[in-house]
C-alpha cells in the first residue's frame, strides 16, 4: 500500500479536525480526497506528509511513519498545495529546480534530462529564466508541479492545485498529469473542490465530512447514492426544439429560442461524449460547456442521508 491510515486523529484545542479515519490506497491508484471547507483534508494531508503528528490511530506512507522517517520520505514523495509555493520568489525558476537537484541529491546529468522532459510536457521553456514572482498563476502552479515530479517520486500529493486557474490551464493541467501516471505508475492523491479534477483524474473518491470518512468508492457510486449529476450546456447552430429524450439524460430547460440547451446526466448513466453524439444525430453543435456537481452540496447531501439512516 503507497498510503495506510488507520483510526487517525488529529485534535486542535477543543475541535477534533480529523476524527477516527481509517482507509488504505494501493500504490499506482490515483484517488479523490473532496469535502467542503474544514472537512479535514489539508490537515491529514499534513499528517501524511509529516508536517504534523497525529493525536491518535497511525499512518503508513510508502511504508514509512511520515513524522519519525520525514527525510527518508521527502525523497519519496512529491506535494503540491495550491497557495504555498516551493519555489524560491525573487529566483528565476530554472534556479528553483537547480536548488531542489541539490536537496534531492539527482545526479546533475539525470536531473538535466528529468527537467527537460517537464519543461516540454508542460510548456515551462519560454519562463524557465523568469522570476518566480513574476510568473503568471498559471506558469507557476505548472512550476510548481514540475518541482514536486523533478525527482520522480513514487507518491503525487496535490492539495487544490487547479484552484484560481482558468479552463485552459486546468485542461492543460490534467493532460499532463494523466501522462506521467501512464508513463511512470506515479501514485496519486488529490484533494480538491473542483469536480472536474476529480472526474478526469482519479478513479476512486474518499469523501470527509467534519473529519470523518462519509464515502469510499467510485464516482459512478456518489452519484447513484447522491443524486450528484454532470450538466451539459449546448449552444447550438440554429434554434432547436426541446432536447428530450437523449438516452441516458435528463432534459433542464432551454434558453435564447432554443439556442442554448442544458441536458443533465449521471457519470454511471452516460458520458460526455455520448451525449454529444446523440443530440449532433438531431441538430448541429456550436458549443458547449460542463458543469460538474457542487462539492459541498453532495458531501451535504451525504451528510443528510447518514442522518437519516
Amino acid at each position: 500500500m503507497i498510503i495506510e491510515v488507520e483510526a487517525l486523529e488529529r485534535r486542535f484545542k477543543a475541535v477534533k479536525a480529523v476524527d477516527g479515519l481509517t482507509f488504505a490506497i494501493p500504490a499506482g491508484a490515483a484517488v479523490g480526497y473532496i469535502g467542503a471547507n474544514g472537512a479535514g483534508k489539508s490537515t491529514t494531508i499534513k499528517m501524511l506528509t509529516g508536517i504534523l503528528k497525529p493525536t491518535g490511530g497511525r499512518a503508513r506512507t510508502c511504508g514509512l511513519e511520515p513524522l519519525r522517517h520525514r527525510r527518508q520520505l521527502a525523497r519519496r514523495i512529491g506535494v503540491v498545495f495550491g497557495q504555498r509555493s516551493q519555489l524560491w520568489w525573487d529566483l528565476p525558476l530554472r534556479d528553483s529546480y537547480r536548488a531542489l537537484a541539490a536537496i534531492h541529491r539527482l545526479d546533475r546529468a539525470a536531473a538535466g534530462r528529468r527537467l527537460d522532459e517537464l519543461a516540454d510536457r508542460l510548456d515551462l521553456g519560454e519562463f524557465l529564466g523568469t522570476p518566480v514572482r513574476q510568473l503568471s498563476l498559471g506558469q507557476r502552479i505548472r512550476g510548481e508541479v514540475a518541482a514536486a515530479l523533478l525527482h520522480s517520486p513514487e507518491l503525487l500529493i496535490l492539495d487544490e492545485p487547479t484552484i484560481g486557474l482558468d479552463v485552459l490551464s486546468k485542461e492543460r493541467l490534467r493532460v499532463f498529469l494523466t501522462e506521467q501516471r501512464e508513463l511512470h505508475g506515479t501514485s496519486l492523491l488529490l484533494a480538491t473542490h473542483d469536480m472536474g479534477d476529480v472526474h478526469r483524474l482519479t478513479g476512486r473518491i474518499l469523501v470527509v465530512d467534519h473529519g470523518r470518512l462519509a464515502f469510499d468508492g467510485t464516482l459512478a457510486e456518489l452519484a447513484g447514492q447522491v443524486g450528484a449529476e454532470r450538466i451539459v450546456v449546448l449552444d447550438l447552430a440554429e434554434p432547436a426544439a426541446d432536447l428530450t429524450g437523449v438516452p441516458g439524460t435528463r432534459f433542464i430547460g432551454a434558453e435564447a429560442g432554443g439556442l442554448r440547451q442544458r441536458l443533465a446526466f449521471a457519470p454511471g448513466s452516460s458520458t460526455v461524449a455520448a451525449v454529444l453524439a446523440a443530440v449532433a444525430e438531431r441538430v448541429q453543435v456550436h458549443d458547449l460547456t460542463i458543469e460538474e456537481p457542487d462539492i459541498e452540496a453532495v458531501v451535504r447531501q451525504l451528510y443528510l442521508l447518514g442522518s437519516a439512516a
